[in-house]
């Protein structure tokens, strides 16, 4: 267990989401375990205790979006509601305590508040996320709320400004600090054709590994496959993308055999894909400044309500079209096909980029792109939408 909680305070690490020295974990093994920063272990270890799962994970985020997503929050609310794909299929809404509402002891009511969710965002503290059944499950519900997050503020930004005088600055870090400039540069990429089960296998994995290292995914969310002649190598659903030795499926086009039941839950969007467009590969990542710009719509009285799913028109951010619709089984497995051929990228509405390519290489790159064209018009539009921005 030890080696599980040392593992994923690494990846939060890794992934940039919490700040160093202010992660903690605490875990049920036969006797509860608490690990790292010791205000947050304490916290982590007495609300876990109150708890009726595994894992729980307390830590300060990287960037101050979660704090001031509370702050910016109307008194009368007590939770956030991003609209990303994420926050909506597996969050539902982030609860959150404020500042003035933490009591000497604030266990019994954070366990309260995680009886019914995944995590919880608590002013002056940050992010607390459970895990049901493993101490990875609390790591990818944290991700989700720093993701969600992350996506909700930048959005709020572009909607009403600053606020609170100390948002500029942070921004201003934010952008010229945390942000690094996104590149394929320094990354080796098997050239076309893919062939053989082993070197598909090997060069998945590895690129699996190089969306996340690179942002363009968090770890456990996006999908990755490559087609030879009637198969389709595919990651597992629920697949960390950067470990992926394992967990890809060889799934025949004509879905003929049982081995699509552990496979991505993208496999029809993936197998219409390539029966549409003849591509080599498929690559399927989260890339935040993408999932914002998507939510964009500057319609107005179109009467759709759930735009995620409903809206039946293709819009476009600079030559990447943007369709609505459902994961699984839903509306991108119909969408997203007959848009990505031509331009090989397509941007799903709240939820992200798929590109293809003969190779990874290709499709790599041009996630890179769309997600350097989407950065660079959301900055711009902040611009034009407030003078708070230099």
């Amino acid at each position: 267990m030890k080696d599980q909680i040392a593992k994923y305070s690494a990846k939060l690490l890794s992934d940039r989401s919490a700040c160093t020295g202010e992660i903690a974990f605490a875990a049920q093994d036969d006797v509860l375990i608490s690990e790292g920063n010791p205000r947050l272990a304490k916290l982590a270890g007495d609300s876990l205790s109150r708890l009726n799962c595994l894992g729980l994970v307390a830590a300060r985020p990287s960037l101050p979006f979660a704090e001031f997503l509370v702050r910016r929050a109307p008194m009368s609310e007590s939770r956030i509601v991003p609209n990303d794909t994420e926050t909506r299929t597996f969050l539902h809404d982030i609860p959150f305590l404020r500042r003035a509402e933490l009591e000497d002891d604030p266990a019994p009511r954070i366990a309260q508040l995680l009886g019914n969710r995944k995590g919880i965002i608590i002013e002056g503290v940050g992010i607390v996320a459970s895990g049901a059944v493993t101490v990875e499950q609390a790591y990818i519900n944290y991700s989700s709320i720093f993701h969600s997050s992350f996506v909700k503020y930048l959005q709020d930004v572009l909607d009403r400004g600053f606020i609170f005088p100390e948002e500029a600055e942070a921004f201003a870090d934010f952008r010229n600090q945390w942000l690094h400039p996104l590149t394929a540069e320094g990354l080796s990429f098997a050239e076309a054709p893919l062939t053989g089960g082993e070197a598909i296998l090997a060069e998945v994995e590895r690129v699996g590994r190089y969306t996340v290292e690179r942002g363009l995914v968090d770890s456990f969310f996006g999908n990755i496959s490559a087609r030879e002649g009637e198969l389709i190598y595919i990651s597992q659903t629920a697949a960390s993308l950067d470990e992926l030795a394992g967990c890809i499926d060889p799934v025949p086009m004509d879905n003929s055999s049982t081995t699509g039941i552990t496979a991505s839950s993208e496999l029809l969007a993936h197998r219409r894909i390539y029966e549409e467009t003849g591509t080599a590969v498929i690559l399927h990542g989260h890339p935040k400044f993408a999932v914002v710009m998507s939510m964009r719509c500057t319609e107005k009285g179109c009467g759709i309500k759930d735009c995620w799913k409903d809206c039946p028109k293709v819009r476009f951010l600079g030559d990447t079209p943007v369709v609505a619709g459902e994961i699984g089984a839903g509306g991108l497995a119909k969408r997203v096909p007959p848009v990505i051929g031509k331009p090989g990228k397509a941007i799903v509405y709240g939820h992200g980029v798929f590109t293809i390519g003969r190779d990874f290489g290709e499709a790599f790159r041009a996630m890179v792109q769309v997600e350097n064209w989407c950065r660079e018009e959301y900055f711009r539009s902040v611009r034009m939408n407030s003078d708070l921005i230099s």
